[in-house]
């Protein structure tokens, strides 16, 4: 019993002392913890609501940081800065980008005090855990602070496109210093969201496919010619992923589901890595992963296929570091809104 009081005691104490030498500390942490609750809540709220806003987020970061660093300039609607271009989310590269309300949300609750940019990498953290069911976390430092200057022009210069061929991307990625094995990790997260015809036309016309598994490609051209009728569109959205099909259209096209979770429909986890070497993703820079002579792409593919722990933690890593990527610039701010400058 003494001893118990003894050390609730010394526990007392020691918290003053902390209290004492470091109340700066104390309070950056408090207020740490406040920023990321409210994200993390603000997130699932959001895929509760409506679940494909989960890769929206995560794509949300890259689409953000790949272009002039994480600053939050893919969020603008509109800039004094380039009022002749449009802004980033006007790029080709960046059809279909979605998740600005769920930002504009948790800016609400945050206020001036939390850069978008930070709330664009936490909410992308947050995505992420939730839809691989909590096996992906990564740690992210905060203090961003938010860009003034968004281009279209500039997205459409620097982000990969879908119709890459591997030694464009393996380029695209150097220049960002990711490597090989790097592209390969971040390229799993296609095992969840969708994307837009426009986006893989190639892959289905019979005079610009490159490799693709015959039954499939079948399957998919019938599936998108439905999707027209039913979205109302020439561009409708497909799922990137064959195991988020319904069981017809894997039936047909001869999908192997051995050692995928066939029950985990919009999980991010390993599936994308059994399509990819079926040759049955949607995109062409996808299946440009198998294609190149650098072993490490190759090594890549099979490992993550075989081993999902070992792609999550090189997704985890990969994300963690698209997350750090310096902004790029001179003038920065924290925005009062992260749809316009101050």
């Amino acid at each position: 019993m003494k001893l118990t009081r003894a050390l609730a005691g010394a526990a007392v104490l020691s918290l003053c002392l902390l209290l004492a030498v470091q109340p700066e500390a104390v309070a950056a942490a408090a207020a740490g913890g406040k920023v990321e609750s409210t994200v993390r809540t603000e997130v699932v709220k959001a895929i509760r609501a409506d679940p494909s806003v989960g890769p929206a987020l995560i794509r949300l970061v890259f689409h953000d940081c790949w272009v002039n660093g994480c600053d939050g300039s893919v969020l603008l609607d509109t800039t004094p800065f380039n009022s002749s271009a449009g802004v980033e989310k006007a790029a080709a590269n960046n059809i279909g980008l979605r998740g600005f309300d769920v930002i504009d949300a948790i800016k609400a609750k945050l206020g001036d005090s939390v850069s978008c940019a930070d709330i664009v990498v936490l909410a992308g953290r947050d995505a992420a855990a939730i839809l691989s069911r909590g096996r992906i976390t990564y740690a992210v430092e905060t203090g961003r602070k938010d860009g003034v200057v968004s281009s279209a022009a500039a997205a459409d210069a620097t982000l990969p496109e879908s119709t890459f061929h591997i030694d464009q991307l393996t380029d695209n990625f150097a220049r960002k210093n990711f490597t090989a094995e790097e592209l390969v990790a971040l390229a799993g997260a296609h095992a969840v969201g969708v994307s837009h015809l426009s986006s893989f036309r190639d892959r289905i016309n019979a005079t610009t496919r490159t490799p693709i598994d015959p039954r499939y490609q079948a399957a998919l051209a019938g599936d998108v010619e439905a999707l027209k009728g039913r979205q109302n569109s020439t561009d409708p959205i497909e799922k990137f992923n064959i195991r988020d099909m319904d069981a017809g259209f894997r039936n047909a096209s001869g999908f192997d589901a051995a050692g995928v979770d066939m029950a985990a429909v919009g999980v991010l986890d390993n599936s994308f890595y059994h399509a990819n070497l079926q040759n049955m993703v949607l995109l062409r820079s996808d299946w440009e992963l198998r294609n190149g002579t650098d072993p490490s792409l190759s090594d890549s593919l099979f490992a993550f296929r075989d081993n999902a722990t070992v792609w999550e933690m090189e997704f985890a890593a990969a994300m963690a570091k698209l997350s750090e990527l310096p902004a790029e610039g001179t003038r920065f701010e924290i925005r009062k809104s992260c749809r316009a400058t101050n």
